[in-house]
């Protein structure tokens, strides 16, 4: 398979009833990078300052178009980073819904979706948002609102919602890229 192939991959396997996330920036990492698919590779797309750093596996789900024009972006709870380009075979438990203010003042809606890995053993009992340490969504949340001020952006947590709603912002966002 050739990377540029990664924006083709079914987004979701009906027969073993999980979803293809593919991984761009990897846990604790400082680095933020971002598939381009005119070239078909990852590019380094932005650099933290010292101290920051992603909290999860941060990625997008293929075959999806977001309100901003990308794939859809996904999060995936798992205790070690893997790698840029991983392939992660998951369940989602649910949906962060954010509000993101550009520079310009316009605002977008930038939702992330909440994973964890259909095969894991230590994240096996999450099922839902509700699952995960109330800390945990407040230390995301705080990640996202510091990396966008760092950017000239302004993030707002609008919610955090189930599998249910998950599933619903993909169909939109499968519809959304088949037109």
């Amino acid at each position: 398979m050739k990377a540029a192939d990664f924006l083709h991959l079914p987004p979701y396997d009906k027969k073993k009833d999980q979803w293809h996330v593919v991984i761009e920036t990897t846990r604790r990492s400082r680095h933020k990078y971002k598939f381009e698919p005119e070239l078909g590779a990852f590019t380094l797309h932005r650099m933290l300052p010292e101290g920051m750093y992603f909290p999860c596996d941060f990625g997008f789900l293929p075959g999806t178009k977001a309100s901003d024009g990308d794939p859809i972006d996904v999060l995936v709870f798992m205790k070690d980073p893997t790698f840029s380009g991983c392939v992660i075979p998951a369940r989602l438990i649910g949906v962060i819904e954010a509000q993101q203010t550009e520079d310009d003042g316009k605002k977008e809606r930038n939702d992330r979706l909440l994973a964890v890995p259909a095969e894991s053993r230590s994240e096996s009992d999450i099922k839902s948002a509700k699952d995960l340490n109330s800390n945990m969504i407040q230390e995301i949340e705080t990640f996202f609102v510091n990396y966008n001020q760092i950017f000239g952006k302004e993030f707002k947590l609008l919610g955090v919602r189930g599998p249910r709603t998950a599933e619903k912002l993909v169909r939109d966002a499968r519809r959304a890229m088949r037109k």
